[in-house]
């Protein structure tokens, strides 16, 4: 059973734009679908992970709204840094899906028990993970990817009663 998810930021929770104003201010676009999946989700007692190669303070307060209590950025080794999470969580890999969109997400998804790239994820990438999805990175990638869980895991009712 899928009990982590795991998400990359540029190009899997965003379009992969990055923005920058003209006092070092840095810009990201969220899509509140894919916020509202999430959030579902923990609400459901399940949890999950930003994994992201970059720093942002945007990211930060992104995660802090959502309560995604596993924030890590700056990461060069996805693939490691999720084991030590695993160990901590008592989770195997069997129980992990992610998202990612490029090379640097190229070892956590051929390692996890379901790998999802948005359809605008790099060629090598979509040759690798189990789902392609649909949509876009940061146009509700995420929300497919979660609606595709939740119902493989027979969670819909229980996902949908969380709002009814």
């Amino acid at each position: 059973m899928i009990k982590f998810l795991v998400f990359d930021v540029d190009g899997c929770l965003t379009d992969g734009s990055i923005i920058y104003g003209s006092n070092s201010d840095e810009y990201k676009a969220f899509n509140v679908k894919d916020g509202l999946a999430i959030a579902s989700w923990s609400r459901l007692g399940l949890k999950s992970a930003i994994i992201t190669g970059r720093n942002s303070q945007v990211v930060e307060r992104r995660a802090k709204e959502l309560n995604i209590r596993h924030l890590y950025q700056g990461i060069k080794d996805k693939k490691a840094l999720l084991e030590k999470i695993l160990e901590e969580e008592n989770l195997n890999w069997e129980n992990v899906a992610a998202i990612g969109d490029d090379l640097n997400d190229f070892g956590m998804l051929k390692k996890v028990g379901w790998s999802f790239t948005p359809n605008d994820g790099v060629t090598p990438i979509k040759n690798i993970v189990k789902t392609v999805l649909n949509t876009n990175g940061g146009n509700g990638a995420i929300r497919e990817m979660i609606d595709i869980i939740v119902k493989q895991e027979n969670l819909e009712e229980e996902f949908l009663k969380l709002w009814q």
